[in-house]
Parts: C-alpha cells; sequence; structure tokens
C-alpha cells in the first residue's frame, strides 16, 4: 500500500485555496456573483466557511483572485510560446493553436463577463480589474511587437491599440457563442478566433513581402 504524502501547511493551505477557486468558478459562473454566498463556495469545494475566511476576506476578495488566476494561465502560455526557439511558421501554429481555444471554457468566460459588469457598478472593484486588462492588454501587445519583429516590419498601428481590438473581437464572438449557440458552434467559434490572430500574422508577412519588392 502507497504511503500518503503529508502535505506541510503552506501546501496544504494552497490545496484548500485552489479548491475554493474551483469551486467558485464553477458556482458562480451558473449563479453570478450577487446570487452565490460564501456557504456556496465553500460547501461546493467540501469545507466550511471557517475554512473559506481563512484563505479570503471576502467573496470579492476570491473573485478578484480567480481572474488572476486565469489570467496568469494565459499569460504563462503566452509567456512559454514567446520564450521558445521558434522558427516563425512554428510561433504561427502555436499562437493560432493558443487562440483558438482560448474561450473554450464557458465557466472562465462568463467569470470574465460577470467581472465586466460589476466594474460597470463598482468603482472599486473597476480598478482591480482595469489594472487585470491593461496586463492582458500589454502582452498581447508584446507578442505582436515580437512577431513583427521577428518577420522584420513594423505593425501597421501602435500594438496596444492592436491588442485591445483583438481583445473586443474574441469577446465578442465567445458572447455571441454563449447567448446563441444554436447560431454558432464551437468549431465555428473557434474558427473565427483563429481568423483574427491569422489575420494580423498574416498582415506582418504581407508588409514584410512588399517592403522586400520595393
Amino acid at each position: 500500500m502507497k504511503k500518503r504524502v503529508r502535505l506541510c501547511r503552506e501546501e496544504s493551505r494552497e490545496q484548500t485555496r485552489q479548491r475554493l477557486l474551483d469551486a467558485a468558478q464553477s458556482v458562480i459562473a451558473k449563479k453570478g456573483l450577487a446570487g452565490t454566498s460564501v456557504e456556496d463556495i465553500a460547501a461546493a469545494a467540501g469545507y466550511t466557511r471557517g475554512a473559506f475566511y481563512s484563505n479570503f476576506r471576502s467573496k470579492g476578495d476570491l473573485f478578484i483572485e480567480l481572474l488572476r488566476r486565469d489570467h496568469r494561465q494565459a499569460h504563462d502560455a503566452m509567456s512559454e510560446i514567446l520564450g521558445a526557439d521558434l522558427q516563425v511558421e512554428q510561433l504561427e501554429q502555436r499562437v493560432r493553436q493558443m487562440y483558438g481555444q482560448l474561450y473554450r471554457s464557458n465557466e472562465g468566460f462568463m467569470n470574465w463577463t460577470e467581472a465586466r459588469m460589476l466594474a460597470a457598478r463598482d468603482a472599486k472593484f473597476r480598478a482591480k480589474l482595469n489594472a487585470l486588462m491593461l496586463e492582458k492588454r500589454d502582452f498581447i501587445a508584446a507578442f505582436i511587437v515580437h512577431f513583427y519583429a521577428r518577420v522584420g516590419v513594423s505593425p501597421p498601428s501602435p500594438p496596444a491599440e492592436l491588442a485591445m481590438g483583438l481583445m473586443s473581437l474574441v469577446e465578442g464572438v465567445k458572447l455571441f457563442r454563449l447567448s446563441s449557440p444554436q447560431d454558432m458552434t464551437v468549431e465555428a467559434a473557434e474558427s473565427i478566433l483563429t481568423l483574427f490572430i491569422d489575420s494580423l500574422m498574416r498582415l506582418a508577412r504581407l508588409r514584410a513581402s512588399d517592403q522586400r519588392q520595393s
């Protein structure tokens, strides 16, 4: 019989936090933040109210940490791609795959949509969310700078503006998919999301080709 590995205090606390965050992602996506109680989250994770407050000061504190965790996962995935020694064609393929599946999780996107609505009503929360959105914009802009530099041309517009445009297009497709799933299949949504990022990369190649010919 395999002996169970006993977790140290910090490892146990981190495990509890992650389980609470996993539970919150599912419950909040179904019920909304306002309709979700601390007890709902704790029960879904298999813990007590006390365990919740040992790890988070409030439901809002947990919610922003949930968004940060999702943001870090996307950031780490992009950082891995940018840090790899890839040929331009390989770089295109990796980013295309990443963006095609970027919002495959409906729960994750539902929580970001919930956050947008809350930010529109709550100035303090809006400041926290904006900080995350600017980080997201900046790492997409960093990819645009990186890719265009690899091809040997400059972006057609400021990278931050291109990043915000791409973010808006991606979110619009996902909102359409959530509200009208009968009109847009998962496959169609992923195809369109891939097309958006492909357009930016193909534009870089076209600009590079035009420069070589002139």
